[in-house]
């Protein structure tokens, strides 16, 4: 009886394009720390945030504090509408509006115009006594909330060299609201409610921005240090 060609095995699918084992292609690549940004309403919203204060800051000075905290409020207002109409992010619109509307009911009811300054003199407090910790206690929340932001967890706490550079990038930060507690805590108690008004803007946006770049600069170098062995 004649037989035919015995069939050899059933070629497989190339290693490729296999589906049984990891992924083919490179990790997905981390993405860059200026997405944080985009969480505050982007360069433009950070700004933004600033201008009901030094409205505040100019119209207290020349007309006093009643309608510096009208026109505080308005421009809030109006800028949380101009990001509404223009389909911009709504949490940060919401957020600066609520920021402004506390600090005005506190100079309202105080009836002092350094009142309209005390929560974010408190908030900078807070901060920073909670970045210090974080440190001491090796969760530096630099790292923590990029990571929570952008849903990649928490396990970069074992990589040593991100851990060393989110500790730096939490540290700047806790300098940048320990100088704002400093400063204008002293103004405050002082009762110099002009100088506290432009030390408010001048460590506010300037500051930050410095910050973020620090924790740039230090969560790339960490990335390009070799893997320890």
């Amino acid at each position: 009886m004649t037989h035919g060609p015995t069939p050899g095995p059933t070629p497989g699918p190339p290693p490729e394009s296999r589906t049984d084992g990891p992924a083919a292609g490179p990790p997905p690549q981390e993405r860059e720390f200026p997405t944080l940004l985009e969480q505050m309403g982007g360069v433009q919203g950070v700004v933004a945030s600033t201008i009901p204060v030094a409205v505040f800051v100019v119209v207290n000075v020349v007309f006093g504090l009643q309608p510096a905290l009208i026109s505080a409020l308005a421009a809030g207002a109006a800028i949380a509408v101009w990001r509404i109409v223009r389909k911009q992010a709504l949490q940060p619109a919401v957020s600066g509006l609520l920021g402004v509307g506390v600090a005005a009911f506190i100079a309202y009811r105080t009836g002092e115009a350094r009142g309209f300054y005390l929560p974010g003199l408190l908030f900078s407090a807070a901060c920073g006594l909670a970045f210090l910790v974080s440190i001491v206690v090796r969760w530096p929340l630099a790292g923590v909330i990029w990571h929570a932001v952008n849903g990649n967890g928490q396990t970069w706490r074992s990589d040593p060299r991100l851990l060393r550079a989110y500790t730096f990038a939490t540290a700047l930060w806790t300098v940048v609201f320990a100088s704002r507690v400093v400063v204008q805590g002293w103004l405050y108690k002082a009762d110099e409610e002009t100088w506290l008004g432009v030390a408010r803007l001048a460590m506010g946006f300037p500051l930050v921005g410095l910050a973020l770049l620090g924790t740039i600069w230090a969560v790339r170098r960490a990335g390009r240090e070799p893997a320890p062995a």
